[in-house]
């Protein structure tokens, strides 16, 4: 940058402003009236005078040198961020808005290593001192277009900046990448920071960090900050896409980290609390006072990156899980889980399903790893006629609807009842014990297409045909009907 160009610019535009001035007055200038003119202008010549001292006072800092302006600020950021930062030669000053300096290309460094890369680092500085490089003080610091790279050795980055003194000025990130890595530098997730703001809160004294975050497509915003003594930290989680909110409290021992928070989804609301140790997190799930026969509990491991889900509950509402407006399914349509580094095991038990006292004992297992979430061995009953198992199972997204892809297996425990509950006649009610047939169900569209149906390990064309496409209604009692209907339908043509 060159130290003159900035400053001759800006006297060529103050001369052509005096010359316009003095051109309309010349004709004026004789020894009659200059007395009379100069009284008149005085105001103006002043105006102009104080003009050019104020703009000449606000160019000082471009005959600051390179070298400088950098060790200036890598040892004012160290002093008041503990941050390391690495400049780059191409600073740039300016002082419109208020005065600035641009850095191109910085790094900010921690024990030599590369902690983040930042395309353009605004420095806004305070209007008292520009004559003097060594007073000069920083007042808001703007980070943009950055990538953070965070793993174990610097997972707490942005936690510990919360510790430092922003009461002069804010801390901005805007519009950067957050890389979280494990130890062999392979990329976890990545966390879409769209604006992060560190600011001192001057009536409750205390920093606050808030941030507008996108995650796997998912948009959230997070506050935080420590209690007076730092032994607390508090925060709060807002994800409105799906009307999930968390409030949180976490408090620090010698060797571990306990935390307590309250997760409102709806109109539904858990307990959550959790312990956090060198290389893991455990936690529970609870709603003592509500539901009390509703419970989870689960462990994240971090070397390696693994986790497990286990839960009790009284009874399951699948369409919390499943239906097409429900938080699971809209997380799946994200593809939140396809990551190869995602390892995470889900056991759900429970006795009944809500609104249909036709099943009972839901074992709902799932398997998220290497990208794939399966759902095999999940297992129910239908009644006391018989016991159902998926296999060879997998949930995915195509064009935007979540799948469920498998093989059922159907352990008939009496036929008779099944006979009975569907009204079969009795000349067609030949003995079964076993049925197993491949599936693919169509979350959205409530659309099951069924094929290769074995019954007592044979395949009947005819019942393969009259079940390959199952449509299922809004109304249960529809469902219910149609089912039944289906069903005779299929048995009569395998009876013959």
């Amino acid at each position: 940058m060159s130290k003159t160009n900035s400053f001759v610019k800006y006297l060529k535009n103050i001369s052509n402003f005096i010359n316009n001035l003095l051109e309309k007055n010349l004709n004026k200038l004789n020894f009659k009236n200059i007395s009379f003119l100069f009284k008149n202008n005085k105001i103006i010549l002043t105006f102009v005078a104080l003009f050019v001292v104020f703009i000449s006072y606000l160019l000082l800092p471009t005959f600051y040198t390179q070298s400088d302006i950098s060790k200036k600020f890598k040892n004012e950021f160290q002093r008041k961020f503990d941050l390391n930062f690495k400049f780059s030669q191409n600073i740039e000053y300016n002082f419109f808005p208020r005065p600035h300096f641009i850095a191109f290309d910085t790094k900010i460094l921690n024990d030599q290593n590369e902690i983040s890369k930042i395309s353009k680092l605004k420095i806004f500085i305070s209007l008292n001192n520009l004559h003097s490089l060594k007073k000069i003080k920083v007042r808001d610091l703007i980070l943009e277009n950055g990538n953070f790279n965070l793993n174990k050795k610097n997972y707490n980055f942005f936690l510990e900046l919360l510790n430092k003194s922003f009461q002069d000025g804010n801390l901005i990130i805007k519009d950067s990448n957050i890389f979280f890595k494990n130890l062999d530098n392979e990329v976890l997730f990545i966390n879409k920071a769209l604006k992060i703001k560190y600011y001192y809160d001057h009536k409750e004294l205390k920093n606050i960090f808030y941030s507008e975050n996108e995650i796997f497509n998912i948009p959230f915003s997070l506050k935080s900050f420590f209690s007076e003594g730092k032994n607390n930290f508090f925060s709060q989680i807002n994800l409105n896409l799906i009307k999930l909110r968390i409030e949180n409290k976490l408090t620090f021992e010698k060797e571990k980290k306990i935390g307590k928070s309250q997760i409102v989804f709806n109109k539904l609301k858990r307990n959550l609390e959790y312990q956090i140790k060198k290389n893991s997190i455990n936690f529970y799930i609870f709603d003592k006072i509500d539901e009390p026969n509703i419970s989870y509990k689960g462990n994240l491991n971090f070397k390696p990156f693994y986790g497990n889900l286990d839960g009790d509950l009284d009874e399951i509402n699948l369409n919390t899980l499943f239906g097409s407006n429900a938080v699971i399914a809209q997380l799946l349509k994200t593809e939140i889980f396809n990551n190869k580094n995602i390892d995470f095991k889900i056991n759900i038990h429970a006795d009944k399903v809500y609104k249909n006292a036709n099943f009972k004992n839901i074992n709902l297992s799932s398997n998220l790893q290497e990208g794939l979430i399966d759902t095999d061995n999940t297992k129910f009953r239908w009644r006391d006629f018989a016991d159902f198992e998926l296999l060879e199972s997998l949930i995915f997204v195509k064009n935007g609807e979540l799948i469920l892809d498998g093989k059922i297996k159907i352990n008939v425990k009496d036929y008779n009842k099944i006979y009975t509950f569907l009204l079969t006649p009795k000349n067609y009610r030949n003995k079964i014990k076993e049925i197993d047939f491949n599936f693919t169900y169509n979350f959205d569209q409530k659309i099951a297409k069924l094929k290769d149906i074995k019954i007592d390990n044979k395949i009947n064309q005819s019942v393969n045909t009259i079940l390959n496409n199952v449509v299922f209604k809004k109304e249960d009692l529809q469902n219910k009907i149609y089912f039944k209907n289906l069903l005779n339908e299929a048995i009569k043509n395998y009876a013959g």
